[in-house]
């Protein structure tokens, strides 16, 4: 009996790093070309779930971040990107 990849047989990430490392070894495994269609078509799927996890615990972290900067967001780069350029 072979064990396939599905939804239902994989757990969800505990992390959002634990995440983008499983979503990391999907894309290598595809890229490689090895997979037959049917892994190929689960890992998508995988991938695609992992994705969506990633999203939301970006979007949950941004929330944090505008509670803690009074909504006042500001870009990293905004902060010497333009020094030494002149």
């Amino acid at each position: 009996m072979s064990k396939k990849l599905t939804a239902e047989s994989v757990a969800p990430p505990e992390s959002f790093e634990q995440a983008m490392a499983e979503l990391a070894q999907l894309v290598s495994q595809m890229e490689s070309g090895q997979l037959p269609l049917e892994a190929s078509v689960a890992a998508y799927a995988r991938g695609s779930e992992l994705v969506k996890y990633c999203a939301a615990q970006l979007e949950k972290v941004e929330s944090q971040v505008k509670v803690l900067e009074g909504d006042m967001l500001k870009p990293f780069a905004a902060e010497g990107a333009g020094e030494g350029m002149q």
